[in-house]
């Protein structure tokens, strides 16, 4: 299967591209990228189609998650272990709770790049004066500052990127096969915040139930499997900057296929989702399993459209559909998206997305997320495929391990004046470590009553 070159694809009328001043230095950076060893490997990225083909099939659980921007000054390793730590303590809690292995999938090294509304920003400035500035579209694209400087797209930062993916990656592999990940280590964790948490009374019979299931499989011997100890885990992030998607698509020596090497599962935004764009082009032609966002406007046909497209072969594990509809729509929104694919026979996972349909501003001026709507809509996702008798396949969060103060609600009871304690995304807000444990241990009880597998 060929690519389409970058020309070609930006003569498709590209979505959300930066506009580089240089050429010269935007070719020389893709040039230096085409020369750059794979992030990820082809066969890593076929594990795990063949992992989502069992949540296509309600044998599986999605999570994924992980910043909503990363940044480069964010490459460190208490950030990194920070972010797998929580992921693995969330999987830890729905692995029990649904009886299905969960695949472990992290928004990181590579979500580099944001998607904005608008392509310019407008501050008010001290004096009074209003300053115009191209808008941030994440540390892949120019700089966070409100200076002309900062903000003006600069091509080395793709190297950049991908070097900073580099070390993420081999930091996650580290800790995942270091013994970081042991099951009993998470575990302990889970318990040192169910005695710490406000609400740490509500999740500890959950906590005590797998405390029983460890004891019980360390008294009959099955104490110490490999798996107890190493867990497997996946890279992802939106395919949005064409130019460095583009540069790490190969050909994998083993099948002739091309591969993005840039991550394992690779998505479409709701604003790139065209069907005649370079975005759906492009990743219509690699082999990697892929998403695509869906909003609230997506139409049962557009999901057929967008799936004949993108897996034409309806192969299972192929494509993931991330719903995005917001708490108030999405009980509305779905199901007549849900019943048309399952009627038509589509081998899909559906993930639940409900962050980005439930973002406003604050009265302090601060962008912000009430944990009830999250909750919410992941509610309203179970309760759509509860009635269809489809398998709700999983969940996509944006979340950080740290303690920052960025979402309303949770346990801790955050409010809008919180907000400026610990306010630290440069994009949107972000649930903090005890707000997604929460979810965690409140999706696992939606778990339990999910159809059953058989019925998927």
């Amino acid at each position: 299967m060929s690519i389409p070159t970058l020309e070609q694809l930006h003569a498709m009328g590209a979505a959300q591209q930066p506009t580089y001043p240089d050429p010269d230095a935007l070719r020389a950076a893709v040039e230096k990228l085409r020369t750059m060893p794979p992030l990820v490997f082809a066969g890593e990225c076929d594990e795990l189609t063949a992992k989502i083909a069992a949540v296509a099939r309600g044998e599986a659980f999605i999570l994924q998650g992980g910043d909503c921007a990363e940044t480069l000054a964010g490459v460190t390793a208490d950030n990194v272990r920070a972010k797998l730590r929580v992921l693995l303590q969330m999987a830890v809690v729905l692995t029990y709770a649904a009886s299905v292995p969960v695949v472990k999938i992290g928004r990181l090294a590579g979500q580099y790049g944001k998607p904005r509304s608008s392509d310019t920003e407008t501050r008010t400035m001290p004096d009074g004066g209003e300053v115009t500035l191209p808008a941030y579209r994440g540390d892949a694209v120019n700089g966070y500052d409100f200076t002309p400087e900062s903000r003006v797209p600069d091509p080395q930062r793709l190297v950049d990127v991908y070097n900073a993916s580099a070390a993420t990656l081999n930091l996650v592999r580290a800790f995942v096969t270091g013994g970081y990940a042991d099951l009993r280590q998470v575990h302990t964790w889970n318990n040192d915040f169910v005695k710490g948490s406000p609400l740490g009374s509500r999740y500890e019979a959950l906590a005590a139930e797998i405390d029983r299931a460890m004891a019980f499989m360390q008294a009959i011997g099955v104490g110490d499997p490999d798996e107890f100890h190493r867990v497997d885990f996946h890279s992802s992030h939106e395919a949005l900057i064409l130019e460095y998607e583009h540069a790490l698509t190969r050909v994998d020596s083993r099948t002739g296929q091309p591969y993005d090497v840039s991550g394992h599962f690779v998505w479409i935004g709701e604003r790139t989702r065209q069907l005649d764009g370079a975005h759906v082009e492009l990743l219509s032609r690699i082999k990697n399993p892929i998403g695509v966002k869906l909003g609230p406007s997506t139409s049962p046909d557009d999901a057929l459209a967008l799936a004949a497209k993108l897996n034409p072969a309806n192969e299972p594990g192929r494509l993931t559909f991330i719903t995005r509809f917001g708490a108030g729509k999405i009980r509305d929104g779905l199901p007549p998206v849900v019943e048309k694919v399952a009627a038509e026979g589509l081998a899909v996972a559906w993930i639940c997305d409900p962050m980005h349909g439930n973002g406003f501003t604050a009265p302090s001026g601060y962008k912000t997320r009430n944990f009830d709507d999250v909750l919410d809509e992941v509610q309203g996702f179970f309760d759509v495929h509860r009635s269809l008798g489809t398998w709700p396949g999983g969940l996509h969060v944006e979340l950080t391990g740290d303690n920052v103060t960025e979402c309303l609600g949770g346990g801790e009871r955050l409010s809008d004046a919180d907000l400026a304690t610990r306010y630290e995304s440069v994009c949107d807000p972000r649930l903090n470590r005890v707000q997604s444990l929460e979810l965690a241990f409140l999706v696992a009880d939606m778990l339990r009553e999910a159809p059953a597998a058989t019925q998927a």
